[in-house]
C-alpha cells in the first residue's frame, strides 16, 4: 500500500496575488477566488490579511436572515439559500437555528428531536 505524501499548498506568484487582491476589492468572494486560483478559501483570506486588505463584513444582515427564514420555510435548501446569499451553508444553518427554525434532514424531512425514535 502506497502512502500519499502530504501535498504542498499551491503558491501564487506576485502577479497572481495582485490580481487576487484586485478581484476581491472589486467584489469577488473568498470562495470565488479560491475556485478561480485553485486554492483554499482560507488561503485567500490569509493572503488578504497578510497584505492588509480590509475584509468585508461576513455573515448575514437581519434582513437577509429574515429572507433566509422565508425561503427555507418555502422549501428552499440550505445550499440553495447560501448560493443566493453568497455565504457558506453552515452560516445559513446557524442563523436559522438561532431563529428557532426546525432544520430538515437532507431529504427534506423534519429531524427527530433528541430522544425520539426515527
Amino acid at each position: 500500500m502506497k502512502l500519499d505524501r502530504p501535498r504542498r499548498a499551491r503558491q501564487l506568484g506576485s502577479e497572481q496575488v495582485v490580481q487576487l487582491i484586485a478581484d476581491y476589492q472589486s467584489g469577488a468572494t473568498v470562495y470565488e477566488l479560491g475556485d478561480r486560483f485553485g486554492i483554499e478559501r482560507r488561503t485567500v483570506s490569509n493572503i488578504l490579511h497578510r497584505h492588509g486588505v480590509p475584509m468585508r463584513r461576513r455573515g448575514l444582515s437581519e434582513d437577509q436572515i429574515d429572507k433566509a427564514v422565508q425561503l427555507y420555510n418555502q422549501g428552499w435548501s440550505l445550499a440553495r439559500i447560501s448560493a443566493r446569499m453568497d455565504v457558506d451553508k453552515w452560516t445559513v444553518r446557524q442563523r436559522l437555528f438561532e431563529r428557532g427554525v426546525e432544520i430538515r434532514d437532507p431529504q427534506g424531512r423534519p429531524r427527530p428531536r433528541a430522544g425520539e425514535a426515527r
